[in-house]
């Protein structure tokens, strides 16, 4: 059985300056004499978290991670500052990767990324192909629409989604949910902030739990975490993510010379169907989609991370 590899520690790292008052942390670990990859965390603003070095085998690989404006090691963060959310953007986020990778020197390097991670992923690949050796991408999102888990995931948890849409006032019900959110998480008044954080996470909690006593993630427990986490992800969602109009599927055309490995669960019901993932696939034509039959949203879903794992080993050579 295909399992993760040992945990290691970064043997560099820092805080990249990229204007407005952003600082950007970033790390590598593994082997400095590797092939060069970039983890891509999703959320917006999951930050990257130790776990994601563990896919990639360190003998072999250099991995770049980063965590994007607003969140994890970067400055400022999202739940101290509202200023966080200034100057970041998705072509802000497109401009770090590109700064990052001049800064290490990188001429091309592997992406990997999930969920957001795909989107954003998708839009630096389609602004400078000639940088990208390979993707490899899970839980496929492609666009910047926050509605397929802000609206239409409540038909499947009717009961958590009316916990969720209760929590903003009854005026703004039925209207952009997020928007809602991302002003009562801006309120001046902390106990709103915290309140609209912890119901926030406690929706995404529950959009992701798709079997029998699963768990919620033990991150959506860190009162700082869930102001950070929901007060950008809000944000973004509010703007479509900039992305509006942007046909990341059609672009993708740009990428034929790219190889890549694409994963999907069946059972995703936090972002796109399948069939996004497969028209994806389609235009993509150096990508190969594989859809996961009793996985949900995430890496560490069944099979998941199996097939990871194994995609980084193909790619390492």
């Amino acid at each position: 059985m295909v399992q993760l590899y040992p945990q290691i520690e970064p043997y560099e790292q820092g805080l990249m300056a990229v204007g407005n008052g952003h600082q950007v942390y970033w790390e590598e670990c593994g082997n400095p004499q590797g092939k060069p990859a970039l983890v891509i965390h999703g959320g917006p603003g999951s930050g990257a978290t130790p776990g994601w070095r563990r896919f990639f085998d360190p003998s072999r690989y250099r991995v770049v991670l980063f965590d994007q404006r607003g969140c994890g090691r970067s400055t400022p963060n999202a739940a101290d500052a509202l200023a966080a959310l200034e100057a970041n953007t998705t072509s802000d986020l497109i401009a770090d990767i590109e700064r990052l990778r001049q800064l290490r020197q990188i001429e091309r390097w592997l992406l990997f990324g999930g969920s957001w991670g795909v989107t954003l992923g998708l839009a630096y690949a389609q602004a400078h192909p000639d940088r990208v050796s390979e993707a490899i991408f899970f839980s496929i999102t492609a666009g910047g629409d926050g509605a397929p888990i802000t609206h239409e995931a409540g038909r499947l948890f009717p009961e958590a989604w009316e916990l969720f849409r209760r929590g903003v006032p009854a005026a703004d019900r039925d209207g952009d949910l997020a928007d809602a959110y991302a002003r009562l998480l801006a309120h001046p008044d902390p106990a709103i902030c915290e309140k609209a954080a912890y119901d926030w996470c406690a929706w995404e909690a529950a959009h992701v739990a798709v079997r029998p006593g699963q768990k919620s993630p033990a991150r959506y427990q860190d009162p700082r975490f869930r102001m950070m986490f929901a007060r950008i992800v809000t944000h973004y969602w509010r703007n479509k993510c900039w992305l509006d109009g942007v046909d990341l599927i059609g672009g993708a055309s740009k990428l034929a010379n790219i190889p890549a490995k694409l994963f999907h669960g069946r059972l995703d019901v936090s972002g796109p169907s399948p069939e996004v993932a497969a028209e994806l696939s389609r235009v993509w034509r150096g990508s190969k989609l594989t859809i996961l039959d009793d996985a949900g949203h995430g890496a560490g879903e069944p099979g998941m991370t199996e097939r990871l794992i194994e995609a980084t080993d193909a790619f390492a050579v």
